[in-house]
């Protein structure tokens, strides 16, 4: 067994140091594994074909589809149709419009998948919109950026492509049925949350429930809604995989967006396609570099050491997953997403497997892990979106968002001890 604690130190270290000095993460990944592999003498051809390796993958070009399909319908007319939905079903409440925008996100995540395209669309909109209303901007804000972590779960996520992956061939299919209900749990979670603190601002209330208004909004919203029920429906019932299914949904993205809700023209759907570009870029170079990275701690079996030494310091199963939470926690404030998943989860998944969590419960745990991550400083992007879209400063956003923070960690909290809340519908579709 291979176990250079030099080479180990190498790339773990040299990494550190490069994400310090805000060196790109992909190079830094990149160049880390280098150094490492310099000093083992490994042959460096060894490189090349771990980065092919790694984007050889068919479960993985469902990446860049989902990915396609969330920038077009996100700009292609569809988020208002969503709000409005949302507000015929929870708009009468006290707070209203706080619960409009955190069911509007659980909407809008089926689409878009990404918790940044998230805050941006629906934040645009609703953050005045609730202003306007009577609601403090600190607080708009704060419920837009925690509400998109709803996306991150609810499927198609591309994210649980990249932890299926990375975690070596876990069921797409059964990861996108397992983030429904954790999904749900967090909507609710933070509606309880914005209720208990519209009721003492006494933020106002919209206008009574209708279901003629409602049918009528859901009757305009069903194009958007049947893309979500294509991917699924096709994965979950054999009839195409995820890669295949997310193709379609980018056909299906196409026709709605331009023909039916013609919220986007030819010119605009080509530099849609241009922001994509860019985005799947960033996204593919990570998930190349990132193999290599998880080839050199393969080789040094940093796995097996880091899961002997986590369950060297304690026995108890409670206090270990407690531990995988905080270490998730920790790295998303530092690192984005998609890194951590495609780094943490070859050296956490032994662990979690090892106490009894179940792939699919991990896949779940460690996107809403990695969600929160998103919102903290001083790497989190959906924070610093939040404050470009409403104009407030960080500082007053962190301290609107600590109720949230409590909502969403009870939450964790639940998924990591009740695994029921992952594997209910996963179990029931045979799974």
């Amino acid at each position: 067994m291979i176990t250079n604690s030099t080479a180990i130190a190498i790339l773990i270290i040299s990494f550190l140091v490069m994400i310090a000095l805000r060196i790109p993460i992909a190079y830094a990944v990149g160049l880390a594994s280098t150094f490492c592999l310099l000093y083992l003498g490994v042959p460096l051809n060894n490189i090349c074909q771990q980065m092919v390796k790694g984007l050889n993958s068919f479960s993985l070009m469902a990446v860049p589809f989902f990915i396609t399909m969330g920038c077009i319908m996100g700009t292609g007319g569809i988020s208002d149709k969503l709000i409005a939905l949302a507000d015929s079903l929870v708009g009468w409440m006290h707070g209203g419009l706080a619960m409009v925008n955190i069911l509007a996100s659980y909407f809008f995540g089926g689409i878009s998948g990404s918790a940044t395209a998230d805050t941006a669309s629906i934040g645009k909109m609703m953050i005045p919109m609730m202003v306007d209303a009577g609601y403090d901007d600190d607080f708009s804000t704060a419920v837009t950026i925690t509400s998109s972590v709803e996306g991150l779960l609810v499927p198609p996520s591309h994210n649980m492509v990249i932890y299926a992956t990375a975690a070596g061939g876990v069921s797409v299919g059964a990861l996108f049925m397992a983030g429904y209900l954790p999904g749900a749990v967090l909507a609710i979670s933070l509606m309880v949350g914005s209720y208990i603190i519209s009721m003492k601002r006494n933020y106002p209330r919209g206008d009574k429930f209708s279901m003629k208004v409602f049918i009528r909004q859901l009757g305009r919203s069903i194009w958007a809604l049947l893309a979500v029920l294509i991917v699924v429906v096709g994965v979950v019932c054999g009839v195409f995989t995820a890669t295949e299914s997310a193709a379609i949904a980018v056909v299906y993205s196409i026709v709605v967006s331009m023909a039916v809700y013609r919220g986007i023209t030819w010119k605009g759907l080509w530099q849609v396609l241009g922001e994509c570009i860019d985005t799947l870029a960033i996204v593919l170079i990570l998930c190349g570099t990132s193999s290599i990275f998880g080839y050199c701690l393969t080789y040094l079996h940093v796995p097996d050491l880091a899961t002997t030494a986590i369950t060297s310091l304690t026995s108890n199963r409670v206090l270990l997953i407690l531990l995988i939470n905080l270490i998730l926690l920790v790295l998303g404030c530092i690192m984005d997403m998609a890194p951590i998943i495609l780094i943490a989860t070859p050296i956490l998944f032994p662990l979690a497997t090892s106490i009894g969590i179940d792939p699919v419960q991990f896949g779940v745990i460690m996107i809403l892990n990695c969600g929160i991550g998103l919102l903290t400083p001083p790497v989190g992007t959906c924070l610093f979106i939040g404050s470009a879209v409403s104009g407030v400063k960080i500082e007053r956003i962190v301290k609107a968002t600590l109720p949230f923070y409590l909502c969403m960690i009870i939450v964790l909290l639940m998924i990591s001890f009740i695994p029921g809340i992952s594997m209910l519908l996963p179990h029931l579709f045979g799974y």
